[in-house]
């Protein structure tokens, strides 16, 4: 189930979503929705009623070393918008890893 959830995605306006019982997940690229729900399901023990998923770009980075300008690329991602059922709820702030 580790290996579909990577972590939770925390931010002051995901914050504002946890109220009306949904959470967001970055997910492995190749995972499903389904594969998703059932991974959810047994890792928190909620009733998940919808599954959304996107697919996040990576953004280009611009840095400069001894005067000369490099670009880079940072990484691809995808996640997940969870819905749970009224009443359940997720602990994300336990399963952050600093």
């Amino acid at each position: 189930m580790r290996d579909i959830i990577i972590k939770p995605l925390v931010t002051k306006k995901l914050a504002l979503l946890n109220k009306q019982n949904m959470y967001i997940f970055k997910v492995a690229p190749r995972a499903n929705k389904i594969e998703i729900r059932k991974a959810v399901e047994k890792l928190y023990n909620v009733a998940v009623e919808a599954v959304n998923t996107l697919r996040c770009r990576g953004k280009t980075k611009t840095r400069y070393v001894k005067k000369r300008m490099i670009q880079g690329k940072t990484c691809s991602y995808k996640k997940a918008i969870i819905s749970v059922r009224k009443g359940d709820s997720i602990d994300i702030y336990s399963d952050l890893k600093y």
